[in-house]
């Protein structure tokens, strides 16, 4: 049987470390403060034996509201899950916003545990389990009774089946590190899920993003050593060649000989909440392994977006991220990389095309992206292509939009495939989702940005751009957006500051 991880989840107090400790006799509150506070704050690891024989690997998480990051970390690297309601409370609101990172990670096989059925009838919660996760099993337990545990564990035997494990993918070895310890006489210890491969002794591997290189002394997967570790499971990695200071919760451990490598640029196809859609150029927190950045995510037309990062990651194409709004926290949906390290770019009819490639698993087109260097972030080569030839309908537009200045009609407005042909000839660049400046206007405006930045001490608030463009509220606000995005200012409150090596030409 093939390596499989669960990860727990739920609201807190609705008993899911209880309902570990019942189903393994690990206790994964391992902390004093989580066992002083009665709460998880930290992950939590141990190992379930089902009827069938399988070994699953556990990771337990929080089920604070304030800990849904630490949620969101050990939720990445599983292949099922354990959702716990509890018969006294019912679905509650972080009951949901685990489902929806479940849905986001792609987790869609899982199994619900009605918990505390002990103290109040399990009748409703049942029927509430079956509303929110209906293709899942749900059964009703009693961590402190046992009642319900072996129907609990023949559910989670028959969920595995419909799993494929990590293990049978043909890829190079992958581990998101989430901590990192020393042992006496070892040295440097980091655990993880092994997401794809195997790590065994004697391996050289790569940690990312600082391009580290160092050797694997042993591996134990459950305090139990092994000669190699495969997929789907945690594993413990004895390292020699780096110190504990060298490496961070949120690195990766890939084989020596991977291509993947640090990026600040993804084309992803994401999927929002109900009346939580993001706009474009919104600032965002994007959670994928062990890792998480701010970004901004840069709409390019339908169900797909550029997501521009402000911190490297370490992705793969198919991998699945999550998609948190900053202030106030929530979680606003997530999705599948498509392009791990793309160019730069904006919407198009060719680019969209290329994006429906990818997200039918197809083969994507030779981009001619240079080599990188271990540790340094891709840097994709410039694409050299004639501007298309532009119809006399677009050469209207494109002199409409000129002499709009500041103040460009709405793009439901104007002729879409126009202003799409205007774009690919990198006459028109879209600066919000409902507006596009003319290319040469929008480079005068950077310019008188950056000359007012320094006449006002290196800043800019949104009232001095309104007066200095003469315009309103409206387009400031969404050139200032535009330009923080493009990273030539960056907002402090509520000035925007220039960034270093910004000059009127450029940088």
């Amino acid at each position: 049987m093939k390596p499989l991880t669960l990860g727990t989840a739920g609201h807190i107090d609705h008993g899911k470390s209880a309902l570990i400790r019942a189903l393994t006799g690990v206790d994964t509150d391992r902390l004093p403060e989580e066992r002083a506070r009665g709460i998880s704050i930290e992950l939590g690891y141990a190992s379930l034996s089902l009827p069938s024989g399988r070994q699953l690997s556990v990771v337990d998480v929080p089920g604070h509201e304030r800990f849904v990051r630490t949620m969101v970390a050990g939720a990445t690297g599983i292949d099922l899950f354990l959702m716990t309601i509890a018969a006294d409370d019912g679905v509650m609101p972080q009951t949901r916003e685990h489902a929806a990172v479940l849905r986001a990670l792609g987790v869609s096989i899982g199994v619900v545990a009605v918990t505390k059925s002990d103290l109040a009838e399990p009748d409703l919660a049942l029927i509430e389990a079956s509303e929110l996760l209906p293709d899942s099993e749900a059964v009703a337990v009693s961590a402190r009774t046992g009642a319900g545990l072996e129907e609990l564990r023949a559910a989670l035997d028959r969920a595995c089946v419909t799993v494929a494990s990590r293990a049978d993918a043909d890829a190079a070895a992958r581990l998101h590190v989430d901590r990192i310890f020393t042992i006496k006489g070892a040295g440097t210890v980091v655990t993880g899920t092994l997401w794809s491969g195997e790590i065994g002794r004697g391996d050289e591997i790569l940690v990312l993003p600082q391009g580290r290189r160092a050797r694997v002394r042993g591996v134990q997967v459950h305090d139990q050593a092994l000669d190699r570790a495969p997929a789907g499971q945690r594993v413990a990695v004895n390292l020699t060649g780096t110190a504990v200071g060298e490496i961070a919760r949120g690195d990766v451990l890939v084989a020596g000989d991977c291509d993947l490598r640090p990026t600040y640029r993804i084309d992803a196809e994401l999927e929002f909440q109900p009346g939580a859609e993001a706009e474009h150029s919104e600032r965002v927190q994007i959670h994928h392994g062990t890792r998480e950045a701010p970004a901004r995510l840069a709409w390019l037309g339908g169900r797909f977006w550029q997501v521009r990062l402000e911190q490297p990651l370490i992705a793969a194409a198919g991998d699945h991220m999550v998609v948190r709004r900053i202030a106030p926290p929530d979680t606003l949906g997530g999705g599948r990389v498509l392009d791990p390290a793309p160019r730069r770019h904006g919407p198009s009819r060719e680019g969209l095309a290329r994006l429906e490639r990818l997200a039918r698993g197809e083969a994507p087109e030779p981009s001619g992206r240079a080599l990188t260097v271990p540790g340094t972030p891709a840097k994709p080569a410039p694409e050299n292509r004639a501007a298309p030839a532009l119809s006399g309908a677009a050469h209207e537009l494109e002199r409409r939009l000129r002499e709009a200045g500041v103040e460009p009609p709405l793009d439901s407005e104007l002729d879409a495939a126009d202003l799409a042909a205007l774009r690919e000839a990198g006459r028109a660049v879209r600066v919000s989702k409902t507006l596009h400046y003319h290319a040469d206007v929008l480079a005068a405006v950077r310019a008188r940005l950056v000359a007012l930045a320094g006449r006002s001490g290196g800043s800019v608030t949104l009232a001095q751009l309104r007066d200095e463009l003469a315009t309103s509220r409206k387009f400031a606000q969404a050139l200032l957006e535009h330009f923080d995005a493009e990273k030539v200012t960056i907002r402090r409150g509520d000035e925007h500051v220039l960034r270093r090596g910004v000059t009127h030409r450029g940088g």
